[in-house]
């Protein structure tokens, strides 16, 4: 749909709105990917990046000048060639000096560049001082040998290189990031002697598979010296599509039992990973370390000391955690999406990648050659009239002197061309000594040879690879230096559970009767004695391990779980547990349990119904719990007992005064529900005890101050049937107070 917004007078065109914005965003969306975001294969720059290399090189701030304030070289690089915001200029100038950020540094900063904690911590630019890196040279050194194509700057009153001619796949060497519109770049730097090395593989054998081009160049090569733990075929694999992930994790060593890292991920600061750490151990989810330190100073750049609680602390262990929960480990994505020579963006694997390099750097090579060829040509053009001249001085002198038009004289006399006519005009005085003639002969011998050479190269393809090949290995030597990350396979890092990273001690767990939670160490703990609020009292406890898992019972037959390492200790009076849980309203907390989840529990109630079930199984993870055991109206929950392995009977007594010994093997097993009858009660009695009993175990009968042992015939006696009434206790022990499983 049309819209007219005006009258379309002679000379104005009328376009939709629809259209016109389509266009207009199409228009930004390539200037962000071409002008902006994507590096371009060739030289792996990004304009900005370009921009303020070659204006520092015009400024002479190369690396053999004297550092010039940085304020200077952003002004003339926003003057002159790049209209935008001052900081994100100098921004990009600072993350090309950081040796932390780039493999192979592109500025030589003098002041604060920021540290590997806080890249962007750097000082204002009217504080620090720059200059080129000798490295740098490497994509500046031919830019004035025709080897590249010119353009105005923003104002057309410049030119500015559309291109560096670099001599080396920066692209790969130091990489880089940027998001576009629909495309983004993640590429990871390189090894420079192994990129070299793949190229010249390439160069030697065109055919050459990116298996054997990976052979050469093993992988990623970051400015930390922390370990790449991506597998081999995955690193491939990343190489064949040019998209993929690379994972790093830090370096570290034993020192006399504390644990110190050497070395951490790329762009990873040794501040935040200190935080993470801390703040694991402030939620009491690293029981393991005592103590953290940062030792990191100018003769160790990283140095993070973790001291562990003890020396059996298992420190790999530790650290397998740590790898998994922290930026100690840390995974980069991989996508090699530049500006390839044709001006589009494109995803490429290494072996495009090298070859379209490799045709720049043989197109490059070719045109400087050309250009050095045209400049032998010229000047063996001069030299050949420089020697006519030479051979004939005296006349020329009279021509000189004599002539009206000296120049259309000496060219029609001896048969020179313009240049040559202009050379000998140009000639002083003291170039006529005798010397003068045999050193120019002498340059006329060397250019000839040199020019002989030049034509050679442009002719001979085999020739011009040679060469290089020659100029990439003598690139290679001077600035390649060694790996830095070293290439290690090791398993993906994997968190500890809760229940390792807690050390194991005894606790006893205390409930209130108003729902009060609190854990204290040990077993040796008066749980009635403790201090409880106004109103309060004691209800419940249980003893047991701090690595367990808390199963709680509320008067609806629901139960709840909750990590025993979390409670609150009992220092103080502990916490609601309504904050923790959300049991139904007006439900009531009454029973714990704690046991090891392979455990067996007996689940029992008053009405004398009761099943076995796996502890594993009364673990909710949810707040409100889930119902468990369905009670019969007005019965309660019994103290849940945990069933021994060497168990092999159930001992129960009523209120009457009824004791049952049954079989285990009667009693059901179940996942929920009301279970099966234990216990046979007449009217108003209820089931009170329940205890387990081994083979080589007795029955303790207490009843008051007094107490009875049933063993031998006795304990036939009151062994029966699952759901029988089981015997009387003789007169004076019907009050049962208690059983307990004793010793023989």
């Amino acid at each position: 749909m049309s819209f007219e917004l005006f009258t379309t007078p002679e000379g104005f065109e009328q376009r939709s709105l629809a259209e016109f914005s389509e266009q207009a965003y199409l228009n930004y969306a390539m200037y962000v990917i071409l002008d902006r975001a994507l590096p371009s294969v060739c030289d792996g720059l990004k304009p900005v990046q370009r921009r303020i290399i070659y204006a520092m090189s015009e400024l002479g701030l190369t690396a053999a000048s004297k550092h010039k304030k940085s304020a200077r070289t952003v002004g003339d690089v926003i003057g002159k060639f790049h209209p935008h915001g001052d900081s994100a200029c100098y921004e990009a100038m600072v993350l090309m000096a950081q040796p932390f950020s780039y493999r192979y540094p592109l500025v030589d900063g003098q002041g604060n560049f920021g540290s590997p904690d806080d890249p962007k911590s750097f000082a204002a630019m009217r504080y620090t001082e720059s200059r080129l890196t000798a490295y740098a040279q490497s994509l500046l050194s031919e830019a004035g040998q025709g080897t590249v194509d010119w353009q105005p700057n923003f104002d057309g009153t410049l030119e500015e290189p559309v291109l560096l001619p670099a001599r080396l796949p920066n692209v790969l060497l130091n990489g880089g990031m940027g998001i576009a519109v629909g495309l983004s770049t993640d590429i990871p730097p390189h090894n420079l002697r192994e990129v070299v090395a793949a190229t010249v593989a390439l160069l030697d054998a065109p055919d050459s598979s990116i298996e054997d081009l990976v052979r050469h160049l093993r992988g990623p090569d970051f400015p930390t010296e922390a370990e790449i733990i991506t597998p081999p075929d995955e690193l491939l694999q990343m190489y064949r599509s040019g998209t993929g992930s690379v994972r790093q994790r830090a370096r570290y060593e034993l020192d006399q039992g504390e644990i110190v890292i050497t070395a951490l991920p790329f762009q990873v600061s040794g501040s935040k990973v200190l935080e993470q750490i801390a703040a694991q151990m402030n939620a009491k989810k690293l029981p393991l370390v005592s103590d953290l330190r940062d030792e990191s100073d100018h003769e160790a750049p990283t140095r993070l000391v973790i001291v562990p609680r003890s020396r059996q602390v298992d420190a790999d262990a530790l650290m397998a955690h740590l790898f998994a929960t922290t930026d100690l480990e840390k995974s980069y994505r991989v996508n090699f999406n530049v500006i390839a020579r044709d001006g589009r963006p494109r995803v490429m694997n290494l072996k495009g990648l090298l070859q379209e390099w490799l045709a720049f750097r043989t197109e490059t090579l070719t045109r400087r050659i050309r250009w050095r060829l045209e400049k032998v040509q010229a000047r063996l053009e001069i030299l050949a009239g420089l020697l006519i001249a030479f051979l004939h001085i005296d006349e020329v002198i009279a021509v000189i002197r004599e002539a009206d038009e000296p120049k259309a004289e000496l060219i029609s006399r001896f048969a020179l061309t313009e240049r040559q006519a202009e050379a000998i005009l140009e000639i002083r005085l003291r170039q006529l000594a005798r010397l003068e003639e045999i050193a120019i002969r002498q340059e006329q011998a060397e250019l000839s040879a040199e020019q002989t050479e030049l034509a050679r190269l442009l002719a001979e393809p085999d020739a011009l690879r040679q060469r290089l090949r020659e100029e990439l290995l003598a690139d290679a030597k001077q600035f390649g230096d060694a790996r830095r990350s070293r290439l290690v396979t090791r398993d993906a890092a994997q968190a500890l559970s809760e229940t390792a990273l807690i050390t194991s001690e005894p606790v006893t767990v205390v409930l209130s009767q108003n729902g009060w939670i609190r854990a204290a160490k040990g077993h040796e703990v008066d749980p009635v004695g403790l201090s409880y609020k106004a109103g309060d009292a004691y209800l419940a406890h249980v003893q047991g391990k701090s690595t367990q898992t808390l199963v709680l019972f509320d008067d609806t037959g629901r139960c709840y779980a909750l990590a025993v390492h979390s409670l609150p200790s009992a220092r103080g009076q502990g916490e609601p547990l309504t904050g923790r849980l959300s049991p139904p309203t007006g439900a009531r907390f009454t029973q714990l349990c704690l046991a090891d989840e392979g455990d067996t529990i007996l689940l029992w109630q008053d009405s004398g119904y009761g099943y076995r079930v796996p502890y594993s199984e009364l673990l909710s993870r949810q707040r409100a719990g889930k119902v468990q055991i369905s009670l019969g109206e007005g019965s309660q929950l019994g103290a849940p007992v945990k069933i021994p392995a060497s168990a092999r009977h159930l001992a129960l007594a009523s209120s009457d005064g009824h004791v049952l010994i049954v079989s285990l093997d009667e009693i059901p097993e179940l996942n929920k529900g009301r279970g099966n009858r234990l216990m046979s009660l007449k009217p108003g009695a209820k089931l009170c005890y329940v205890v387990c009993l081994a083979p080589e175990q007795v029955l303790k009968v207490q009843s008051g101050a007094r107490s009875i042992t049933l063993k031998g015939v006795d304990f036939e006696h009151y062994t029966g049937s699952r759901a029988t009434r089981g015997r009387l206790l003789p007169r004076g022990f019907q009050r049962v107070d208690g059983l307990l499983a004793t010793e023989i």
